[in-house]
C-alpha cells in the first residue's frame, strides 16, 4: 500500500512538486526553530552569567548596591 501511494507521487510531477516544496519548507521551518532556540538559549545563559559578575562584585564591595541594581536593570530589550 505505502509503496503504490510512493510510486504515485514520484511517477507524476503534478503531486511530486507540491510534497518537494512543503518537505524543503518543513525543514527550513524546523532548522529555523532550533537555531532560534538555541540564541534564546545562548542569551538567557549571558544575562544570567553577567548577574551573577554583578552580584560578586557588589558581595566584595568593588561597586555599590544601587549601581548594581542599575546595571542589571539597564537591560536594553527587557520586556516590562
Amino acid at each position: 500500500m505505502t509503496e503504490s501511494i510512493v510510486q504515485t507521487i514520484v511517477q507524476n510531477e503534478d503531486t511530486m512538486i507540491p510534497f518537494m516544496i512543503f518537505g524543503v519548507g518543513g525543514i527550513v521551518a524546523v532548522v529555523a526553530i532550533v537555531f532560534g532556540v538555541i540564541k534564546t538559549v545562548s542569551v538567557n545563559s549571558d544575562r544570567e552569567k553577567s548577574r551573577r559578575e554583578i552580584a560578586a562584585y557588589v558581595a566584595e564591595g568593588s561597586i555599590t548596591p544601587e549601581d548594581g541594581a542599575r546595571l542589571i536593570s539597564a537591560s536594553p530589550d527587557k520586556k516590562a
